[in-house]
This record gives C-alpha cells, structure tokens and sequence, in this order.
C-alpha cells in the first residue's frame, strides 16, 4: 500500500502546496488502491481516466500559483449524486443505464475546488437500507474484520462512501444522511461521518429518498478533514428552494477554539435496554474527556426521542413512495416489455426496484391512502414537530449534546436480513437528528472487545456546525483513535 494512501486530506493538501508530491501522483496512487480493493465492493463505478485528466489540470493551476481548496484531492461520491457524464443509478435496476447531462450542485462545488473523481461508491438501493446489502451492485464488505474472519457490513446506506476511506482507497468521500446514513457507516468503519444541517448543502443533483430528511455528508479520517470538506461543499444555490441563504463560517480555522465552558447535554433517553455496556462505558468516558477539556456536564431530557423511529418509518416511506413514482419505464433508466402503458408501469417497477425499496414504497402509498393518511402521516408530522420542539428546549440550556451513534458494532453481512425491524432499531439514536434538521457528527472513540470501532455521536444546533466540530475534535482528541485496519483485501 502505497504511502500517499495514508495521508489525510489536510495532509495531502499541504504536501501538493509544497510541491513534495504532484497531482498526478497522488491520483496514480489511490486509483491503484481502488484497482486491488474489488473484495470490499466500495466502488461501483471507478473512474480512473478522469481521475489522471482532472489531476493533471490540477497540477498545471498549482505550478501557476492557484488552485482551489480541493486543489488535487482525490475523492469517491456515493452513486446518490448525479455527476455529468458518469453513470448514476441510486444502485438500482430500474436506473440501469442513467447518466445525467448534469451536475449536482455539491459535487460541481468539489470540481470546481480542484477534487479529483475516483468513482461512483457503492450504497444501498435509493438509500434505503442500514447496511449497504439492498443495492443492484451487491453488499460492500467492511474492511475491519476484528478479532475473526467474517464478512462484516460497512453499515447503510453510505457503506460504500464509508469502506472507501476506512479501507484508504481516497482520504474523504460524499455520502447522503436520511436517517444517520452517514453518521452509522461512520461508526462501524472507525471513520468521522458528518451529517449538517438541513438546508446547509443544496440537495440539488441528489436522487431523492425523502426530501424532507435528506442531507449531503462527509465521510472522513478526521475532524479536521470534515471541517475542510464541509467548507467547500456547503452554500445556497438558487435551484433548491430548501438550501438556506446564509454565511459559511470558516470551519476549519473555527475548530481552534476549543471547548472552556461548553455546555454538553447527555439525553437520558438515549440510555436503551440492551445496548451493550462497553457502549455505556464509553459514552462516560467520552463525556469525561470533554469534561477534562474544561466543558460543564448537563443530564437532559428529550421526552418525545421514543416515538422518532416509528415517525420516521412513516415520514420516509410516504415521500419516498411520491418520489419514486417518477420511475415508470418513460422518461430515463429502465423500460421493461409490455403490452400497454398500465402493462409498461407495472413491470418496469417490479423488474427495477429491489425488495426493500418495494417495501417502502407500499408502506408509504399505505399511510398516504385515503382513510390512514390522518391516522398515520399527519399524526407521525405531529410527532416530528414535538420532536424538534425537544431539542429546541434542550439547546436553551446546552451547546451540544453526546451521545452513542449505534447501539452495537458492525454485525455481519446476511446476519439481519431477514428481521427488517432490527435493521431499523440500528437506527434509533440517529433518526431524531433528521426529523429536526440538525447537524451531527459520528467520531471514532474505541475498539471494542472483539477488535471493531465504535463511535460517539455530537448533536448541535441548526446551522451551529462549528460549535458542533470544536466539540468533536476535542473527542477526537482525547480519544486518540489510531487504529487502521489490516488490508486483508489487497493482493
């Protein structure tokens, strides 16, 4: 494995401002690293030419004296973005064949920075999934392995995004988070996953789940990384009603702050029965280390954080089920043989879409029918909006809350899919999060005890990302997570 695979993004990025190493070196070096990674199944689509064509532009702005803040940083995007010119399919059949003629506005904010395009990553199929098993592409392997031999997930829906950089194949990579889809792969890969908040990056050129709920994010080795990152992609664009019009901090140089007289809550209802007590453990320990960090320790209340989950299986589902009626074998992606329209319709959707997704859409058609669409969608909105109303109270009183990202480590490929209620229980602590609109991060703490990360998760206020990233560097910090894992998969 070559060295430059093991350099952060901040570290690259000084090193090709240095002119130690070139563009097109760092390019070579993580597009073989993506070549002699096919077990981990992270990338769908790579894109080696482009990668080399984008690096060599890029050298020839840094040997000019310019160069954006990306300025040759190699980089995978999860298969959610449209990206001109390359296929993008959600992971699903019935895109089959998709490429756009455009841009999302969060990756052309990457190119035109200077990033490089590895690939298209891997992810469950329209994002519906906890463990990057419901995709068209096949499950993505978790490059940890811990203290045995089996076939880990690398957590849902943005697995593939996560496995990438965990596994060194590129320093950072875009995800999506919909209901912690960015913050629980980041938990299970040893990775930093950074959810911010709604409205914070435009979710144009994104293939919607739920509009409502989906949000950009950053998979990464570090805070720091996140920071640089988050500045880049972050902004208002006039083409997506729902990205906020106001000023982008400067992450990165915020993150010295510090945390002297931070208020950190910890939500008592994010104590579950069964969580396993190396987790409890280590949520102790986490608020330890932010007290030793000079921070003051709040216990808090979030009464209504008990009925998230099930709010969100009927919140999702129903804007999932009214936005994948646009895939009906007319406009673009798969076009099934049939005798008739109503024909055309029905196989093409059950040709195209996987079983999960098929689940999702009927639930949601289900509590949007005449009938259940009161008893169901309005009172799970009613729920949502007390929800956010929980946090809103909270954060009068704390900056941040703490808490676990995941109630267990990764679990192995295979082991959940047949008990669709567990996969959805791996969301608990994440789901709130995305009802309110918040930002939130993931952070690598620990190894547990059969030799698998688990993270912490950070909850700030909408829009606060830079309060939100001070306290988890200070995590970072004090946490020290070093561990790499072994590259069982490279020949």
């Amino acid at each position: 494995m070559s060295e430059i695979t093991q350099w952060s993004l901040h570290r690259l990025r000084e090193a090709l401002r240095k002119k130690e190493v070139s563009a097109v070196e760092v390019a070579r070096a993580h597009v073989d690293a993506v070549g002699k990674a096919g077990a981990l199944n992270a990338v769908t689509t790579p894109t080696p030419e482009r990668a080399i064509e984008m690096a060599e532009q890029s050298d020839k702005r840094l040997a000019g004296g310019e160069g954006g803040a990306l300025e040759g940083i190699p980089l995978g995007v999860k298969d959610m973005f449209c990206t001109e010119g390359v296929a993008s399919t959600a992971c699903s059949n019935i895109l089959e064949g998709f490429t756009p003629p455009y841009e999302s506005d969060v990756t052309e904010r990457l190119w035109q920075a200077g990033a490089c395009l590895l690939g298209k990553l891997n992810c469950d199929e329209f994002a519906m999934g906890s463990s990057t098993e419901t995709g068209s592409s096949g499950a993505v392997c978790n490059p940890w392995r811990g203290n045995g031999d089996a076939r880990l997930t690398a957590g849902g829906s943005s697995g593939g995004s996560a496995a990438a950089v965990a596994a060194r194949l590129m320093p950072v990579s875009l995800g999506t988070d919909t209901g912690g889809s960015v913050r629980q792969p980041a938990a299970f890969t040893g990775t930093v996953g950074l959810k911010p908040s709604y409205g914070r990056c435009s979710r144009y050129g994104i293939i919607s789940y739920a509009s409502s709920l989906d949000q950009a994010g950053i998979l990464a080795r570090s805070v720091t990384d996140s920071a640089i990152l988050l500045g880049t992609i972050a902004g208002h664009d006039s083409r997506d009603s729902t990205s906020a019009d106001i000023e982008v901090p400067d992450y990165e140089s915020e993150l010295k702050g510090g945390i002297s007289k931070m208020r950190v809550g910890i939500p008592k209802e994010y104590s579950v029965d069964g969580m396993p007590g190396e987790i409890d453990d280590l949520w102790k320990q986490a608020a330890g280390w932010l007290e030793e960090q000079g921070a003051e320790i709040i216990e808090v209340s979030l009464p209504h954080t008990r009925h998230a989950l099930p709010a969100y299986y009927i919140i999702a589902p129903a804007e999932a089920s009214s936005n994948l009626a646009r895939y009906d074998g007319i406009q673009y992606g798969k076009r099934a043989k049939a005798n008739g329209v109503d024909e055309l319709y029905g196989r093409t959707r059950a040709e195209g879409f996987g079983v999960e997704v098929k689940r999702r859409i009927l639930m949601g058609s289900y509590v949007l029918s005449a009938g259940y669409y009161d008893a169901y969608y309005l009172k799970a909105q009613r729920v949502r909006a007390l929800v956010a109303r929980d946090f809103d109270n909270v954060f009068e009183k704390v900056d941040v809350l703490l808490a676990p990202t995941t109630p267990s480590a990764a679990f192995a490929l295979g082991e959940k899919t047949d008990d669709v209620l567990a996969l959805y229980l791996g969301d608990i602590f994440t789901v709130p999060v995305n009802l309110a609109g918040l930002p939130a991060i993931s952070v690598p703490a620990k190894l547990n005890g059969e030799g698998l990360p688990l993270g912490m998760q950070l909850i700030g206020r909408r829009f606060d990302e830079a309060t939100l990233l001070r306290a988890a560097k200070a995590v970072e910090d004090s946490a020290g997570f070093d561990a790499v894992p072994q590259a069982w998969w490279s020949p």
